[in-house]
């Protein structure tokens, strides 16, 4: 009788598992009432807002279009420095030796002269702090050889990163007119960017190399001992910045990252800000003027954190609603009881109730025999949401794991389970 009822469980769960394949989770519920995007009223060539956890696109104006991107080229520039630094190529305290492309380099400079020295360090920090286009060409050379040796570097780099409307002809975002001639790339073309490859630029560097935005939120630097005055961040948007002429600007909560200007190109900025254990990306292309940029910035991160938060679905180690044990082969017990390995979180409008959320699973089954450790990979769920009103899917997958160990069953245990569901299979 009790193998009986063994083997009638065992039908049962599977069953209810295959159910749940299709299930929604619960019933659908939204809060906030989300402006359009035209009541901003934005004054701008492109522009575009991400939160990078979930990877959803909450403005996007011709987030798609390649721009000049500036001195926002300078964000890549730094990420291969970093990652060279990362892997022991290249030291921070390193000493370059300026050559001629860098001191010829024109525009925002820290007016680097033929074979002077600085370290890895203080010219990475001019390049970001100040925008020192010498800097960043000084840089480049020493980690390269040459300016265009790095340059293949970066379309490479912006390949692998799916920077999909993305390339590079120099390392500061100047004009070809602009560029030392003698250095001057042999094949015509632009440094361009969409903003939504910026967007994933900025991503990278937070994800990869976080001590970027610890030199890109300094509000000052001294480069030189002997300089008069401290180069001074290019970015009013900072809080800690102590002029107050930018006060006005100051955001809450915004760490990064980069501005960026050319005549053909206009005022950019890419910034990103975190509030409540939430972050955004935010970048703008082609305003009208050096104030512009950050107004513009302005409202859209006001859009992202006035109208949207970050909820978590399911708590790591927690078992997933409606499926509390997988079936297993060979085990004294024909399921096992699960967990959710990570949590899960979607991005909603503010205000909305996390139990009340419409998301949809899918659950793929890793067949498992005992016997197996707790902790053992049973399948991975996959979890979608979608915002009402925005084309963007969330998605996410997470491992399932077994809660607890399992032993294998002896010989008869195992003969008789056989036997039982051979036939319930014939009924």
């Amino acid at each position: 009788m009790r193998k009986n009822k063994e083997g009638r469980n065992y039908f049962i769960s599977f069953m209810i598992l295959l159910c749940l394949l299709v299930a929604p989770v619960s019933a659908f519920a939204e809060a906030a009432k989300i402006p359009s995007i035209q009541s901003l009223d934005l004054e701008l060539r492109s522009a575009v807002l991400v939160e990078p956890v979930t990877g959803q696109v909450l403005l996007s104006i011709n987030a798609d279009q390649a721009y000049a991107p500036a001195s926002m080229t300078k964000m890549m520039t730094g990420y291969i420095i970093a990652d060279k630094v990362k892997k022991g190529e290249i030291f921070w305290s390193d000493v370059v030796t300026v050559k001629e492309n860098a001191s010829k380099t024109i525009g925002s400079r820290v007016d680097l002269a033929n074979g002077e020295r600085h370290t890895v360090k203080e010219l990475f920090a001019a390049m970001l702090v100040h925008s020192a286009n010498d800097a960043a060409v000084a840089l480049a050379e020493y980690a390269s050889g040459s300016e265009q040796q790095f340059v293949t570097l970066m379309n490479a780099e912006a390949k692998r990163l799916g920077m999909k409307q993305s390339h590079f002809i120099n390392v500061s975002g100047l004009d070809r007119t602009d560029m030392p001639i003698p250095f001057r790339p042999q094949k015509l073309g632009e440094n361009v960017m969409s903003a939504m490859d910026v967007a994933t630029m900025v991503k990278s560097i937070i994800q990869d190399h976080p001590e970027m935005l610890e030199v890109t939120t300094m509000p000052s630097y001294q480069f030189r001992a002997s300089d008069r005055e401290p180069l001074v961040n290019t970015n009013w948007m900072l809080e800690s910045n102590k002029d107050t002429k930018y006060k006005q600007y100051a955001y809450n909560g915004l760490d990064g990252l980069k501005t960026g200007f050319t005549d053909s190109a206009g005022y950019c900025f890419a910034g990103t800000a975190e509030r409540d254990g939430m972050r955004l990306i935010s970048v703008v292309m082609g305003t009208k003027s050096i104030s512009k940029r950050f107004t513009e910035t302005k409202k859209v991160l006001d859009y992202g954190f006035d109208y949207f938060e970050l909820k978590q679905v399911v708590a790591a180690k927690s078992t997933p609603k409606g499926m509390e044990s997988v079936p297993v082969k060979m085990g004294t017990k024909t399921e096992v009881p699960v967990l959710s390995e990570q949590a899960v979180s979607f991005l909603v409008p503010k205000g909305t109730d996390a139990s009340q959320l419409f998301y949809q699973t899918n659950f793929v089954p890793v067949e498992v025999t005992a016997p197996f450790p707790a902790g053992t990979k049973v399948g991975t769920i996959t979890y979608t949401y979608q915002i009402q009103g925005m084309d963007m899917i969330q998605e996410k997958t997470v491992n399932v794991v077994s809660a607890e160990q399992l032993e294998k069953a002896g010989w008869f245990r195992l003969l008789f389970r056989s036997i039982w569901e051979v036939i319930s299979g014939l009924f």
